[in-house]
C-alpha cells in the first residue's frame, strides 16, 4: 500500500459492460493528473464498447481481464486486491452491483472485489428504470452496508433516449469524489490566492514574473478533497480552473487585495500562495510609450503586502505564507514568519535542485521548507501536486493544535 502522506495512490479500475464505458479512458487521465497509478480489469462486455489496447495505452499496463490468461501469476485477482489502495468500478453495470452484493466470484472483477482488503467504490451507469428498480436499489442498500462506497449517479440524457438519474456521474466530480479520502479540512473556508499578478506600465506593457499558478491550484485541489470550501484568487495564469471551488480572476495586487478581504472575515485558513509584485508603476501611461532614447526611468511605488493585512486582522485566519528565495532561504524564511506573524510559512529555492532539476517557478516540481514558531519540517523534490498534499496535511494539523490549545 502507498503511504498515506503520500498523493501516489495505486487506483484499480474495474470496467463493466456500459455504454458509459468509453468514459474510462478519461477517468484514467484525471486520476493520473492528481499523481495516481492506475490499472485495468475489464470484463468481456465492456469490450464491446471500448478497446482494451486503448486502455493499456492510456494507463501504461497490462489490462486485466480473464481470470485463466495471465503473466503466470495464478492468483492474479489476490495480487491485484493487495496492490491496490482503491478499487473504482466505474461504470458499474446492474449486473456487477447485483453480483457484488450477493457475494459471487465468477469474474475477474467480482473475485477481487471479494478478496479486497482496501475501499471498493462502485460509480452506477444503468437506464433510469434499472436504477430505480427496487432490486437495484437493495442491492446498493446491501453495499453500503458493507462499507462499499457508493459514488451516486447523474440525472439526464441517457443513451437509450429517455431521461433520468443513472447517468454515470461527470468524470471530475467523480474522480474528487474517489479521491475524497480525508475530512481533515471538512467544513473549513480556505481561501487561497494564486499565480503572479501583473503591473501596468502603459496598454501594451507591465511588471511580472515566473510565476505559473502550479503550486496554488495544486494547493486548491488537495484542500478540496480534504473536505474544505475553498476559494481561489488567482493572478493571469494559463491553467485550467481546480473543479468543484469557488474562483475568481484578477490581475494586479491591488485587485488581489480586494478580492481577498471579501472572502478573509469568514475564513478559517489563508493560503498567501501568489507571487505578488513587490512594487508598481506609480504612473500608468495611457498611451504606448515610444521607444525614444536610450533610457527609460519608471518610478515605482510599493504595493500593498496582502499577507501582512490579513494576519494583522483582529479575527486573522490561520495564516500561511509562501517565501521564494534565491539564498539564506530558512533565515529569510523565518525573517517573514515573524515580521508578518504567521502561523506557517512555505519557503523553497528557485532556481536549480541538487538533482539539476529547474525547481520552484513555472516549474511542476519543487522542495520545500515549513516552518511554524515552533518546528521545521522539509519535504524533499517532488511534484507540486505530492508536496501540495503534504503541505495540507501540515496546515490541517497545525490548524488543529492552535485551535484545541
Amino acid at each position: 500500500m502507498s503511504n498515506s502522506n503520500d498523493l501516489t495512490l495505486n487506483i484499480l479500475l474495474c470496467v463493466t459492460g456500459g455504454i458509459a464505458a468509453y468514459k474510462s479512458a478519461d477517468i484514467i487521465r484525471r486520476l493520473q493528473e492528481h499523481g495516481a497509478v492506475v490499472r485495468v480489469v475489464m470484463t468481456e462486455s465492456a469490450e464491446q464498447f471500448i478497446g482494451k489496447v486503448t486502455l493499456q495505452a492510456l494507463s501504461g499496463h497490462p489490462v486485466y481481464q480473464n481470470m485463466f490468461i495471465s503473466d503466470g501469476r495464478v492468483m492474479e485477482h489476490i495480487d491485484l486486491a493487495r496492490w491496490a489502495d482503491k478499487i473504482l468500478l466505474a461504470p458499474a453495470t446492474a449486473n456487477t452491483i447485483s453480483k457484488l452484493a450477493n457475494g459471487q466470484a465468477d469474474d475477474m472483477i467480482s473475485t477481487l472485489c471479494l478478496a479486497a482488503d482496501c475501499t471498493v467504490y462502485v460509480a452506477p451507469s444503468m437506464n433510469h428504470a434499472m436504477w430505480d428498480n427496487l432490486a437495484t436499489q437493495n442491492n446498493i442498500e446491501t453495499l453500503r452496508a458493507r462499507g462499499i462506497k457508493i459514488i451516486s449517479p447523474d440525472s439526464g440524457d441517457q443513451a437509450c433516449g429517455e431521461t433520468g438519474e443513472g447517468r454515470l456521474k461527470e468524470t471530475g466530480a467523480l474522480v474528487a469524489e474517489l479521491l475524497t479520502d480525508s475530512t481533515i479540512l471538512a467544513g473549513k473556508k480556505v481561501v487561497i490566492t494564486a499565480g503572479p499578478t501583473r503591473e501596468a506600465i502603459d496598454p501594451v506593457r507591465y511588471i511580472s514574473n515566473h510565476s505559473s499558478g502550479k503550486m496554488g491550484y495544486a494547493l486548491a485541489q488537495q484542500a478540496r478533497l480534504a473536505g474544505a470550501k475553498v476559494h481561489v484568487i488567482s493572478g493571469p495564469s494559463n491553467l485550467p480552473q481546480p473543479a468543484g471551488i469557488y474562483f475568481k480572476n484578477v490581475t494586479s495586487a491591488n485587485e488581489m487585495q480586494d478580492a481577498v478581504l471579501e472572502q478573509v472575515n469568514d475564513a478559517d485558513i489563508f493560503i498567501s500562495a501568489a507571487a505578488v509584485a513587490d512594487y508598481r508603476p506609480a504612473e500608468y501611461i495611457d498611451n504606448k510609450i515610444k521607444k525614444s532614447s536610450d533610457t527609460l526611468e519608471i518610478k515605482l511605488i510599493k504595493n500593498p503586502d496582502i499577507l501582512a493585512n490579513v494576519s494583522s486582522k483582529s479575527n486573522a485566519p490561520f495564516c500561511v505564507g509562501f517565501a521564494a528565495e534565491t539564498q539564506n532561504l530558512e533565515e529569510n524564511a523565518r525573517i517573514k514568519l515573524t515580521n508578518k506573524n504567521l502561523d506557517m510559512i512555505v519557503a523553497n529555492y528557485v532556481g536549480t535542485s541538487s538533482s539539476g532539476n529547474d525547481i520552484g517557478f513555472n516549474s511542476d516540481k519543487n522542495s520545500v521548507t515549513i516552518l511554524t514558531k515552533t518546528n521545521t519540517v522539509n519535504f524533499p523534490e517532488a511534484s507540486k501536486n505530492q508536496l501540495a498534499k503534504q503541505i495540507i496535511n501540515l496546515i490541517a494539523e497545525n490548524y488543529e493544535k492552535k485551535h484545541s490549545s
